[in-house]
């Protein structure tokens, strides 16, 4: 039975997570700091310690240094908050095996716990999302032998179908340049791995690669989160913090869904492009910048500028290439082979030996379309394969909705919008068939309502598949949803 030990100072935490690991088969022991942590060590030999990076009486970064003293193999997994990021890389690469980031999800904690014990004393190379070295992998299936395929990270593989084929020739081409790239795909397309990929092809391939996602970062955050901050610059900012585009100095910088971001931040944007220079919020001193910029969004960015919704001087100086990422559902013939490498992952994580999937599953995932793309199918795949005992994962392991999506396609007729008594929107906007044409761009804010809770009603109320209707991400929806409270969105 593998020992863990648990550093947390919120004492909760640290008595919920004894309790779940408990019931997952692991010894377990908490501290509520550092100095207990250490105290304990030295008498016991742990496995594995699970550490909140921000402790009373010491950081995590300390307490690591410790750790690797007096137990070098025990790997050690950092409990960070979204802000304390790069905080945690900086740990990362002093040895520790990887991070979760808070609220924990007990699925996340288990597999990472899983993979670091079956990797003892072997830590996460380079940043949180950096890239692992091209290997080759022979997928199972029960159908005809597959091809080899070329695995760029743990997450995303490149399938062979014609309409990706062009834009591996385009990572190819723009990958040794210099140029800004806007990469236009779903989320969960796979719009990141791409970004590495143009990285990893680059002269700058040994250098830092960082990825944020802007449709995470609040408002009053994003400036700090961006560009760092000095210390006392705002309330609350104690010490002096490195933003995320000082932190990929000379390497790459990705930001997701660019669209997100607000005006004033996009100015403030627009001088790094232009400049290569930045200045930390509360700061009087610019710093010297030499990175590449790589830019994704779901929406076309130059509709967007037109719209008002994005600088356009910003977007003629991210557009100096541009690439566009099909959704699965137009890659049919790569379903099995991303299929087939997440079973091979998860059969990893999970310890398992699932060989390939029935012929039925098979036809059901070539005929389902994948609202949350890569996504969504490789935590198809994860669940499936959990839940299959034998050597192949058959129709009863697949989620009710996706065996049934057809079914559920013709079943489910549109229904009457209901006015609720403080609905903001119109009657007459009920009254009218909703074309998805224009989608919410041309509806007003009274309309809004109408048109949101008909496109739920024809997807069944999935957010995911409402969203494709609306021909928005499903961010934007729940961020539209929250605008009126007949919703419930908290």
């Amino acid at each position: 039975m593998s020992k863990i030990l648990v550093v947390d100072d919120d004492n909760d935490m640290c008595l919920l997570l004894n309790r779940f690991l408990t019931r997952n088969g692991y010894e377990v022991a908490g501290t509520n700091s550092g100095a207990a942590a250490i105290e304990w060590m030295k008498k016991n030999q742990p496995d594995l310690v699970l550490c909140d990076f921000r402790l009373e009486d010491m950081t995590g970064m300390v307490l690591l240094g410790k750790i690797k003293e007096m137990h070098p193999n025990a790997p050690v997994i950092i409990i960070t908050g979204y802000s304390d990021v790069k905080d945690a890389v900086e740990v990362m690469k002093l040895g520790a095996y990887d991070y979760v980031t808070k609220p924990l999800f007990p699925d996340e904690i288990i597999l990472t716990i899983k993979k670091a014990l079956a990797a003892p004393g072997k830590d996460q190379l380079g940043t949180p999302r950096t890239s692992i070295p091209a290997q080759s992998v022979t997928t199972g299936s029960t159908a005809a032998q597959p091809k080899t395929k070329t695995v760029f990270n743990d997450n995303y593989i490149m399938g062979d179908s014609p309409e990706f084929a062009n834009i591996i020739k385009q990572i190819e081409l723009v990958g040794p340049t210099n140029y800004s790239v806007i990469i236009y795909g779903e989320s969960g397309s796979g719009k990141e791995a791409i970004a590495q990929q143009i990285h990893n092809k680059s002269k700058r391939a040994n250098k830092p690669f960082v990825a944020i996602d802007c449709g995470a970062l609040s408002k009053e955050l994003a400036g700090s989160e961006l560009f760092g901050h000095e210390k006392g610059a705002f309330t609350g900012a104690l010490n002096q913090k490195i933003g995320s585009l000082e932190y990929a100095n000379e390497g790459t910088i990705f930001l997701d869904e660019i669209g997100n971001l607000s005006y004033d931040i996009q100015v403030s944007l627009l001088r790094v492009v232009q400049e290569r220079k930045i200045r930390r919020v509360g700061g009087n001193k610019d710093i010297e910048l030499d990175l590449r910029i790589i830019v994704a969004s779901n929406e076309k960015l130059w509709d967007a500028a037109r719209m008002g919704k994005f600088r356009e001087d910003l977007y003629h100086r991210f557009n100096e290439f541009s690439i566009e990422v099909p959704p699965l559902r137009e890659r049919k013939s790569d379903i099995m082979t991303f299929a087939n490498h997440f079973l091979k992952m998860t059969n990893a994580e999970l310890g398992k030996d699932v060989k390939g999937f029935t012929k039925d599953v098979e036809d059901i995932f070539k005929n389902y379309i994948w609202y949350g793309n890569l996504r969504e199918l490789k935590n198809v795949i994860k669940r499936s394969t959990l839940l299959t005992d034998g050597g192949f994962v058959e129709t009863r392991s697949l989620p009710f909705e996706i065996v049934n999506f057809h079914k559920l396609q013709f079943d489910t007729a549109p229904v009457p919008a209901t006015k609720p008594e403080h609905n903001p929107a119109s009657t007459s906007a009920s009254a009218q068939p909703v074309s998805y044409e224009n989608k919410l761009k041309s509806a007003n804010l009274d309309a809004e309502y109408e048109v949101i809770l008909d496109a739920l009603k024809q997807a069944n109320f999935n957010k995911s598949k409402a969203a494709l209707l609306l021909n928005i991400d499903r961010k934007t929806l729940y961020n539209k949803m929250k605008q009126f409270k007949e919703f419930n969105i908290e």
